[in-house]
């Protein structure tokens, strides 16, 4: 319990008005007309909170009566003067004067209201007559229908805001009636509580039961308050929980992503490296064979130049050429006169060789045999031809043709012989 002034009364008198409601439900509840409202701070409460309270009054009382109906003990009331009827007798005489007084009041608020209205309308008709004297001066500047426009006007402006302010007044009227009444019944159920609270020990041990009853409910609020704390700092260590795992997994998804970036970094320097190696060996190997055909080259020119006196013939020389310029190996290197039907690779190597020194003397031959027509159809015999051998200019030879016989064929000779 909270030991608050005035919780057990408000528990007894609530026991009490339901026994009065299971003995006698047709004398309890008499609907109260009192409308005027004191003067009082209690006036500014709203119509739903003195509904809700009601309400409220009511569904403990049904939750109480359950509850008390088994510890009802039967004690012999002590004897009284005051009967039951005498007492009930009593509280509809006080309604009733109540209802009077209040009556008697409602009236005397209506009365002034008449008053109030009757004070307002004189001072509208005196407004309306002041203004009737003005418009006969104001006749030569407006017009009869403007001024009858703006008076119509003004009454419909009065008539609205008369009308605004009584719906204003009606309505805080009725709160007031409205918080009077709740009032009025708190302060009857404070009386009826000071009055039972002098009754029987019944209903003093009733009042017991309840307070234990109350300290139950207490104890139980508080104990669900308890609990629900501790859920929910199981939800907070739950959550906390979770993030952790979530950063934990975070940062292993950034490890595993830094190693994978590593592997990757890794096998990308190492297909460089071997890109880099193959680039390297494939141009060492490019290298080698070229140095092994310089090799030969000159191997096979120091021999010839050997046995031959350092006269090496110009259709042979440029046999090497051809083979050194198309990395064909200058030496033989299969003997290719009786080949079977399925060639070796070094006998394919000497066929290529074969077909590309032909291909080059026939070349040449077509060349020596264009210059040579060439010379024949042309009409001046002192024009000079140039003969465009590989390896030499056209001015070169610009004068050397002068149309005389043999001398074509002695330019051809001595590119062959160079």
């Amino acid at each position: 319990m909270t030991e608050k002034p005035g919780a057990a009364t408000k528990l007894v008198y609530e026991l009490y008005t339901a026994l009065q409601k299971k003995k006698k439900s047709g004398l309890i509840g008499v609907e109260m007309h009192t409308l005027q409202p004191l003067p009082n701070t209690r006036l500014q409460n709203t119509k739903s909170e003195a509904l809700g309270d009601q309400r409220l009054s009511r569904r403990r009382q049904n939750e109480i009566m359950a509850k008390i109906q088994a510890a009802i003990i039967q004690i012999p009331k002590p004897a009284s003067n005051r009967t039951l009827k005498a007492l009930e007798a009593q509280k509809m005489m006080k309604k009733k004067k109540e209802t009077e007084d209040v009556a008697k009041e409602i009236k005397k608020f209506e009365e002034l209201l008449k008053k109030d209205l009757q004070a307002k309308d004189s001072a509208s008709k005196a407004s309306l007559d002041a203004a009737g004297q003005t418009t006969a001066d104001l006749l030569n500047t407006y017009s009869d229908d403007e001024y009858i426009k703006k008076i119509q006007k003004r009454l419909e402006e009065d008539a609205f805001a008369r009308e605004q302010r009584e719906k204003r007044r009606r309505r805080l009227l009725m709160d007031q009636l409205i918080a009077h009444e709740a009032q009025e019944e708190a302060y009857r159920e404070e009386q009826l509580i000071n009055r039972l609270m002098r009754q029987s020990q019944q209903e003093r041990r009733i009042a017991v039961q309840l307070m234990h009853v109350r300290h139950e409910k207490e104890v139980l609020w508080q104990n669900r308050i308890f609990r629900e704390k501790q859920y929910e700092e199981r939800r907070l260590k739950e959550f906390q929980d979770a993030l952790d795992r979530e950063a934990a997994l975070a940062k292993q998804a950034k490890i595993d992503f830094e190693e994978q970036a590593a592997r990757q970094r890794e096998i990308h320097e190492q297909i460089a490296v071997e890109r880099a190696e193959a680039s390297y060996q494939k141009h060492y190997i490019m290298c080698a064979s070229i140095l092994d055909q310089i090799l030969d080259l000159s191997t096979k020119v120091a021999d010839y130049r050997m046995l031959t006196d350092n006269l090496i013939p110009y259709k042979l020389m440029h046999d090497w050429k051809e083979l050194f310029f198309h990395g064909k190996p200058i030496y033989e290197q299969a003997c290719i006169k009786d080949l079977p039907a399925k060639p070796s690779a070094e006998q394919l190597v000497e066929l290529e060789k074969r077909d590309l020194l032909d291909n080059s003397d026939y070349g040449e031959y077509k060349l020596i045999t264009l210059y040579r027509m060439a010379v024949r159809e042309s009409s001046s015999p002192a024009m000079t031809i140039p003969l465009p051998l590989p390896g030499r200019r056209p001015e070169q030879h610009h004068g050397t043709c002068l149309g005389s016989p043999g001398t074509c064929s002695r330019i051809a000779m001595s590119y062959l012989i160079q």
